[in-house]
């Protein structure tokens, strides 16, 4: 009997994680009113994701399109078999978003000290020094907490991480008892051959650790690196609606994988995502009225592959023609 084959997902499960209403809305120059984030989170919600990034309980001074977080997350519809999460900086932050009620933190750091620095002002060990008082918050209140590390795959700055130090701080992390670690490729600059190292490297290492992928599409490569970590064995995937998203550290970055466009084509290759593709589509498609500009989605702007188009009207006189000659 043959492998199993990345190309014939056979209806095995995968799971994808909607991260637009955060790393999507983040990005945004203009104020999404309150009512129609918690439309579009319902929306995503209803979708059948396996877990929704709603906000980020920051600054509203360091985030301003996220000021509303609270009321958010208290007004989200709970379905079940989606975890709604929340990125969180810091214990304050923590707290909100567990009076707001929160299934899961997630909290951030960056491999790369430098890219640390830039984004958020600390060192690598002083953000473990806060986030290790933001894991025992949550444990005392009993909710869940995820650990996303950036820049997992490069630095724009620094260039490549090692693998034995992104690896270090997840032993950092899980020996803290967090349930769930995300590498994240923030500026786009994995490639599927690394991504298939990593994660065969992650399971064989911390195999009851939820490892969640997190790309970015900044140099086309994300579906790509996506097929590559579902070759080695992972099964969760962060995707923000309509392709929304980027990174300032990343000159001429695009947004995120966009999530219809992951969920159309892993559906196609056999795979059960639980997401219901059409209505997905459909808040994609809504999202540049939204928004106030177009959005990167392919599926939106070219449909799905069995979305067949009228042939030209003058089809008869040309198939008149060629049977004459």
């Amino acid at each position: 009997m043959s492998a199993p084959s990345v190309w014939q997902g056979a209806g095995r499960r995968l799971f994808i994680q909607e991260v637009g209403p955060r790393d999507g809305l983040q990005m945004e120059s203009v104020f999404v009113p309150t009512e129609h984030k918690i439309a579009l989170v319902n929306a995503l919600v209803a979708t059948g994701m396996a877990k929704v990034e709603v906000t980020a309980f920051v600054s509203p001074q360091a985030i301003p399109a996220l000021a509303d977080a609270q009321e958010v997350l208290a007004r989200t519809t709970r379905r079940p078999g989606t975890v709604l999460t929340c990125l969180v900086p810091n214990v304050k932050g923590a707290e909100r978003a567990i009076a707001a009620g929160a299934d899961e933190l997630n909290l951030v750091m960056s491999a790369s000290e430098t890219h640390n620095l830039c984004n958020l002002r600390m060192l690598r060990e002083q953000s473990w020094a806060g986030l290790q008082a933001v894991i025992a918050t949550a444990q005392q209140a009993g909710v869940a907490v995820k650990v996303s590390l950036s820049c997992s795959f490069g630095c724009p700055m620094e260039g490549d991480v090692p693998v034995d130090e992104v690896f270090a701080w997840v032993q950092r992390f899980v020996a803290a008892g967090v349930q769930g670690i995300t590498l994240c490729d923030t500026t786009g600059m994995a490639h599927p051959r690394q991504v298939h190292a990593m994660v065969q490297a992650f399971k064989v290492r911390w195999p009851a650790t939820t490892l969640t992928l997190h790309f970015h599409d900044t140099r086309g490569m994300a579906l790509a690196n996506v097929l590559a970590a579902i070759d080695a064995g992972a099964d969760r995937f962060d995707a923000s609606v309509g392709g929304l998203g980027g990174c300032p550290y990343a000159p001429g970055a695009s947004g995120n994988a966009c999530t219809e466009e992951l969920v159309h084509a892993l559906q196609l290759m056999g795979y059960d995502t639980g997401v219901d593709l059409v209505a997905l589509t459909q808040i994609a498609a809504g999202l540049p009225g939204l928004l106030g500009h177009d959005i990167p989605s392919p599926i939106v702007k070219a449909g799905p592959a069995h979305q067949l188009h009228p042939a030209p009207a003058s089809l008869p006189e040309i198939r008149a023609r060629a049977m004459a000659r």
